[in-house]
Order: structure tokens, then C-alpha cells, then sequence
């Protein structure tokens, strides 16, 4: 029944989906993108709100993967953008956006001395890594189970469950061995792995964002911190997706605990253009320094469009109006209304869940127990679906079937979040959960 109502109202996006499969593995360009029967197809965006080819208007809690902090279409940032198009969007030389943009991260995030510049959040943990192991010299590093860094080799491991299954093919085992899976907020258990390795590094999400957004316990990163300046390992936070949005200076601000390296990604883009970045510290930063030393001497980054002025200036745009001071404590309320709101929701119909999150990120999972890393976020898969399908056909946007996640924009209202309350209220009366 809730396909056949989904179906009725998205003709046009089954049409497209049945074209998409013809020229496009799978009918889409991210596996995420996907779900049953088909996915929608956009047309427009604004604010709060996004339009499917069928004229089906939606509240989006995705937005843009959690990069749209300020709604889609901020007009400060298209008027940026539309004016640089007409200067040269992509030049392959220097350029003072760069420059302005470097300046301004450097400035919000406080571990942050050096900057540069990615096409993507997936690239920034690439050249952190490579990075990190040249500071170093050792070739081993370290990641936790569920925690997502794109789809980097070295990091594309013990993503999703099962754990000990291949998160790709095409992995060689060379790269895999060097890679060790760490536990997630269990300081004693990563002490107890990582005293038999020498790790360049460690890399971790400070919120672990795909499995559900659980937030690392604060005594766990500062534990994590004291561990690795004891055995001399670098610390990577990666910032993709908590970078300017937890507090302008990102996780690091709001737990008061500093990594050696940041990558950033999504908002550094200005919410509309593909854009990451990663920095640290000087004596760290400084081996991409091509004045300093050759080029064997040296750790690798470039790009062609690293930097280009169109996504620089898109970037230094946004990032300039979050140093307003009006954005977190709205988007923080909402957040916090919304984890407080579903937990009351579903506590009322005696329907097990737990909302996890900080700030204006939040994630609903069908555990009995509050999940504190992707091992105890397994949940009730078939609810969940079920769920999602529910809001979508109530005209509500999240991110994924399997367990949704919420990433709220400037752009909406106390009244959003009562709508996401209200519907998903009539989900528990409608929908048989026991």
C-alpha cells in the first residue's frame, strides 16, 4: 500500500528512473541516492523546501548530505557565485578567493594553521593520510568501525555491517593490511589495539554521520588525544560533515579537544558547489611546501579545480555569514526540539528508539538500548523502512531507508519540526509496529 500511494504520485520519476537504468549502473550516481521502488527525481530547490519532477512539494531534512546549512538557494552565496561566473569560474592560476578563503578557515577552526584546498571531503582525507605518513614516516593507520571518509582506499574499511566483509571490491589486501579498525567511544579498547601497532595516524568522525549520527563521547576524545601524544600518532578528525556545522569552528570548538590534522568537505562549498579542504598544524602542513623542498621531498597535493575561484568565493561567502553568531543557536534549537520531540513521540506508543545527535544533526534508530557506536545501531530495519516510506509519502525528506538521518538548515522552523513530529505520530497510529 505504501508503494502503491508513492507510485501514484511520482509517475514522471518512475519514467526517469526506468531511463536512468539504461545509461546509469543501478539508475543512479550514488547507492545512497536509491530506494524501493525508485527514487524521486528533483526539479528545484528552495529554502526548506525541494520539488520533484511531478510538481510533489517537500520539507528536506537531508539537505544536500547536512551541506545546505543556510536552505537551498541562499541568495548571499548565488549572487557570489553568479558574479564570479562572469569573471572566470575556472582560471588555473592563482587567484585572491583562494586566498580569502584559506584566511577564513584558518581563522574559524582552531587547530587550523595551514590550509588547503579539495575538490571533496573523500580527496581532503586522501592527501591528510598521505600526509600524515610522510610527517611520520610509518605506513600504518587507524580508523573506527562505522565511521565513513568516502571512497579513499586506505579508509574504506569496517564501514557498514557486516564488519568483517569487504566494504568494496577491488581492495587490495596490501592496502586493507595496513589499515586497523578501531572501536568507537571505547578508549581501553583502542589503547589495547593500537599498543601493538606504529601508526602514522588515527582518523575518526568526532559525530560518526552515515550509521546514524552518534556523537564520540567528550572524555573519549580527550582520552584519545592524551593517547596519541603519548605513542606519537597523529590525530585526524574529520570534519566533512561537522566542520561549520556543530560551531563555526566545528567539532574541535564544541568539545574543546584539538586534532594535529582537519579535513573538511559539503558547507566549504558554499552548500552548492563540490568542495573540501584539509589543514593542521605548520610543521605538518609545511611538507607541502614546494619552496622548501623537491618534489620527492615533498607530500603530493594539487588538482585541477582544487580551489577554483567559483567554489572559493561560493565557500568564503557562507562561511562570512556564519561568523554572524545567529545561525548555531537556531539550527541547535531545532535540533534539540526534534531529538526531545521523537523521543517523546515514540516513548507515548511504547515503540523502541533512540534519537542520537548534538547540535542541529539528529538520527532516529529502532534499538532498544541508546546506540554508542555502529555495533549496537542495529536496529529494526523493516520499522525503519517503513517509517521512511511514511514520511515520504507525507511529503517529508531524510536520509536513508534503513535508518533515518536529519540535518536541519536556517532555512526552516520551529513549525518544520512540528510537522515532522505530527506525521510521525500518525505513522504510529497507522502503521502496525509490534
Amino acid at each position: 500500500m505504501i508503494h502503491e500511494l508513492y507510485e501514484l504520485r511520482t509517475q514522471k520519476s518512475r519514467a526517469l528512473y526506468n531511463e536512468a537504468i539504461k545509461f546509469l549502473p543501478g539508475g543512479v550516481t550514488y547507492a545512497i541516492k536509491y530506494w524501493e521502488p525508485y527514487p524521486i527525481y528533483v526539479s528545484k530547490a528552495k529554502g526548506s523546501r525541494i520539488w520533484d519532477v511531478d510538481g510533489n512539494e517537500y520539507l528536506d531534512f537531508w539537505m544536500g548530505h547536512a551541506a545546505i546549512i543556510m536552505g537551498h538557494a541562499y541568495e548571499p552565496v548565488i549572487r557570489a557565485a553568479r558574479e564570479q561566473l562572469e569573471l572566470g569560474a575556472h582560471l588555473g592560476f592563482c587567484h585572491e578567493w583562494e586566498v580569502k578563503l584559506a584566511e577564513i578557515v584558518t581563522k574559524a577552526v582552531p587547530s587550523v594553521k595551514l590550509f588547503r584546498a579539495t575538490n571533496s571531503g573523500t580527496e581532503a582525507n586522501m592527501y591528510a593520510i598521505r600526509l600524515a605518513r610522510a610527517y611520520t614516516g610509518k605506513n600504518k593507520i587507524a580508523k573506527f568501525e562505522g565511521h565513513w571518509h568516502g571512497g579513499y582506499d586506505a579508509l574504506h574499511k569496517a564501514v557498514n555491517p557486516p564488519l568483517d566483509k569487504p566494504a568494496s571490491l577491488g581492495l587490495t589486501d596490501g592496502v586493507m593490511n595496513d589499515t586497523i579498525v578501531l572501536p568507537f567511544n571505547d578508549l581501553e579498547g583502542v589503547r589495547q589495539r593500537v599498543k601493538r601497532e606504529d601508526l602514522a595516524c588515527i582518523i575518526l568522525e568526532p559525530v560518526m554521520g552515515s550509521n546514524g549520527m552518534i556523537p564520540a563521547d567528550r572524555e573519549f576524545l580527550k582520552g584519545l588525544r592524551e593517547l596519541c601524544d603519548e605513542l606519537g600518532i597523529l590525530l585526524i578528525f574529520d570534519e566533512v560533515i561537522t566542520g561549520f556545522r556543530l560551531a563555526r569552528g566545528g567539532a574541535q570548538e564544541y568539545y574543546g579537544v584539538l586534532p594535529d590534522i582537519t579535513t573538511f568537505g559539503k558547507i566549504l562549498g558554499g552548500g552548492i558547489f563540490p568542495a573540501g579542504g584539509f589543514g593542521g598544524r605548520e610543521d605538518i602542513m609545511e611538507l607541502l611546501d614546494q619552496r622548501k623542498r623537491k618534489h620527492y621531498e615533498m607530500s603530493f597535493h594539487g588538482g585541477t579545480y582544487a580551489g577554483n575561484p567559483l567554489t572559493a568565493r561560493a565557500g568564503y561567502t557562507l562561511l562570512s555569514e556564519l561568523t554572524k553568531g545567529e545561525v548555531y543557536p537556531k539550527i541547535n534549537a531545532l535540533g534539540e526540539r526534534a531529538r526531545k520531540g521523537l523521543e517523546d513521540v515514540f516513548s507515548r506508543y511504547k515503540v523502541a528508539i533512540h534519537v542520537t545527535g548534538v547540535g542541529s544533526l539528529f538520527a532516529i534508530h529502532f534499538t532498544k538500548e541508546k546506540p554508542k557506536d555502529v555495533r549496537s545501531a542495529v536496529g529494526d530495519t523493516k520499522l525503519a523502512r517503513d517509517y521512511f516510506h511514511f514520511l515520504l509519502n507525507n511529503n517529508i525528506l531524510c536520509m536513508k531507508p534503513s535508518k533515518q538521518v536529519f540535518a536541519p538548515s536556517v532555512a526552516h522552523s520551529e513549525e518544520d519540526i512540528e510537522r515532522l513530529l505530527s506525521v510521525t505520530e500518525e505513522f504510529l497510529r497507522q502503521v502496525p509496529t509490534q
